[in-house]
C-alpha cells in the first residue's frame, strides 16, 4: 500500500562542543555542533530521518525554512514521489517565491536537504536496505532519474552519465565483497583542532597511530609561525610516510594562501583544504597552479552550493580532490550528480564529515561511489571525527581506520529520542544547566 506523508516535525538540536574547543578551526572558533533535525511520518507507521547539519546560533532559521518546506511535502506518498523524484527535488529546489532566497544556496538548500535526507531514509527503510545498497542495487536508468541535470549538461549530459554507471557494472559485486570485508579508507581530523593545547594535540596523535591511523589532517590560517610549530610536531610524531593534509577553512586571500602554503610545504602536505572563499572558483584556479609545482593540491567542496559551483570548480581545474558534504548539497540527489561529473573529469572525491551525523551519511555515498562509480581508491579517503556518534541509533563503525559499510535500514540518520530532548535548543536539560535555569 503506498505510504502517505502525514506529518514532518523539525527540531533544533545542539551540543555544546565548543566549551572543549571541539571543532574549533581559524574561522570557526567556538562552534557548538547542531542540527535541524527532521522526522517524516506516514499513515503506515514507518518513520523517516534526515537532518543537516549547523554550528550554533542560526540553527533556528534552518529550522524556519525546513518548516516553509513542509507543506511541499505533506500529503504526498513515497510512491509518488520515487516515481518522479528529479520532479520532487525541482518542486522544492524551484519553488515560484521560495526560490528567490536562494537559489539552490544557503539556508534554504541546507533545509532542502534536511528534508530530502529524511525522504531517501524514508525510501531505504521502505526496502529493508542501508541506503548505500539501496543505490548500489538500483537501475543505472532509476538512478539517473532521480537527478536534476538542469545548468550541468554542458559538463555531463544524461547519456554520459548512464555510461558512467552501465560501465561501473562490471566487477560491481566484487567490490561490494571487498567493502564488506576491508571497509572504505578513512583520515582523521580529531587529533588537530585548532583550539587544541600540543599536549592534547601528542596524546591524541599518539592514540590514533596506535589505533592504526595513517592519514592525519591539520587545521591551520590563524598564526603562521604557530602553524609551522604544529605542522612540524605532527609530522615528526607521524613519520615520513604517513599522509599529512591542512585545512584553512577560508581564511586567506588567494595571495596570501600561496604565500602560507608555500611557507608549509616543508611538511609534504596531500592538500590544502579551503584556502579561500568557497565562492572564489578562479582564486582556487589561480592557487592550485601556484602550488602544483610543490606537489600540494587543493581540496575544497564542504561549502560549495550546488552541483553548478562543483560543475565550475571541475571545469577551471580549481581543485585536485572534491569533497561532497552530505548535507550542504540538495542532498542524495545532488550528491549524485557531483560524484558523476567528479568521475568524468578525472579528480578524486574525498567528502567532507565530522559534525554532528555527517560521518553516519556520507559514507553511503562515498561506498556508492566507490561500488557504482569510480571503482577506484587511488588517492581516495574520507574524513572522519571521532565525535557525537553516542547519540545516533546505527553510529558509525571503523576498523582498522576504516568505514564499515552501514547493516541497518535506512540513511543511518536517526537520533536516539533521548539525546534529541536532551539538547533540544533552548528548553532542553543540557542548555538549561548551562544556562543556570
Amino acid at each position: 500500500m503506498p505510504q502517505k506523508i502525514i506529518r514532518l516535525t523539525v527540531s533544533d538540536v545542539r551540543f555544546p562542543t565548543s566549551l572543549e574547543q571541539h571543532g574549533s578551526d581559524a574561522m570557526h572558533t567556538d562552534p557548538d555542533y547542531s542540527v535541524a533535525y527532521v522526522v517524516i511520518e506516514t499513515d503506515q507507521g514507518m518513520p523517516g530521518y534526515g537532518l543537516t547539519f549547523t554550528v550554533g546560533r542560526g540553527t533556528e532559521i534552518v529550522v524556519c525554512a525546513v518548516e516553509a518546506l513542509s507543506a511541499l511535502v505533506v500529503g504526498k506518498s513515497l510512491e509518488e514521489i520515487v516515481s518522479d523524484f528529479r520532479g520532487f527535488y525541482r518542486l522544492l529546489t524551484s519553488d515560484g517565491q521560495m526560490r528567490w532566497i536562494g537559489p539552490e544556496k544557503g539556508v534554504i538548500q541546507l533545509a532542502t536537504a534536511a528534508v530530502l535526507n529524511a525522504v531517501w531514509d524514508l525510501w531505504a527503510r521502505s526496502e529493508g536496505k542501508p541506503l548505500w545498497k539501496l543505490l548500489v542495487d538500483m537501475d543505472p536508468r532509476k538512478l539517473i532519474s532521480c537527478i536534476d541535470f538542469r545548468y550541468i549538461t554542458d559538463a555531463l549530459t544524461e547519456q554520459e552519465a548512464l555510461d558512467i554507471l552501465v560501465k561501473a557494472q562490471m566487477g560491481k559485486q566484487q567490490r561490494v565483497d571487498q567493502m564488506l570485508k576491508e571497509g572504505y579508507p578513512a583520515y582523521t581530523t580529531s587529533c588537530a583542532w585548532l583550539g587544541y593545547s600540543d599536549q592534547l594535540l601528542k596524546q591524541l596523535c599518539t592514540d590514533a597511530l596506535n589505533d592504526g591511523w595513517t592519514k592525519f589532517k591539520v587545521k591551520v590560517g590563524a598564526d603562521l609561525e604557530d602553524d609551522i610549530r604544529r605542522c612540524s610536531l605532527i609530522r615528526q610524531m607521524i613519520g615520513p610516510n604517513n599522509t599529512l593534509m591542512i585545512d584553512a577553512n577560508q581564511r586567506w586571500d588567494v595571495g596570501e594562501a600561496i604565500t602560507w602554503v608555500t611557507r608549509l610545504a616543508e611538511y609534504k602536505p596531500l592538500w590544502i583544504e579551503e584556502p579561500t572563499s568557497p565562492d572564489d572558483i578562479l582564486g582556487h584556479a589561480a592557487i592550485s597552479k601556484a602550488l602544483a609545482p610543490l606537489g600540494i593540491g587543493v581540496a575544497t567542496g564542504e561549502q560549495c552550493h550546488n552541483r553548478v559551483m562543483f560543475k565550475q570548480f571541475l571545469q577551471a581545474s580549481a581543485l585536485q580532490f572534491v569533497q561532497i558534504d552530505s548535507c550542504r548539497l540538495g542532498s542524495v540527489n545532488e550528491n549524485l550528480a557531483v560524484l558523476l561529473m567528479a568521475h568524468k573529469f578525472k579528480v578524486p572525491v574525498c567528502p567532507h564529515a565530522g559534525g554532528v551525523g555527517l560521518c553516519e551519511l556520507v559514507q553511503h555515498l562515498i561506498l556508492f561511489d566507490y561500488i557504482s562509480v569510480s571503482a577506484s581508491l587511488d588517492n581516495r579517503m574520507c574524513e572522519f571525527v571521532d565525535h557525537l556518534h553516542e547519540h545516533f541509533k546505527s553510529p558509525v563503525v571503523i576498523q582498522n581506520a576504516h568505514y564499515m559499510p552501514p547493516k541497518d535500514p535506512g540513511y543511518s540518520c536517526e537520533m536516539l529520542q533521548s539525546s534529541v530532548q536532551r539538547h533540544q535548543y533552548p528548553q532542553g536539560q543540557v542548555w538549561k544547566k548551562l544556562q543556570g535555569q
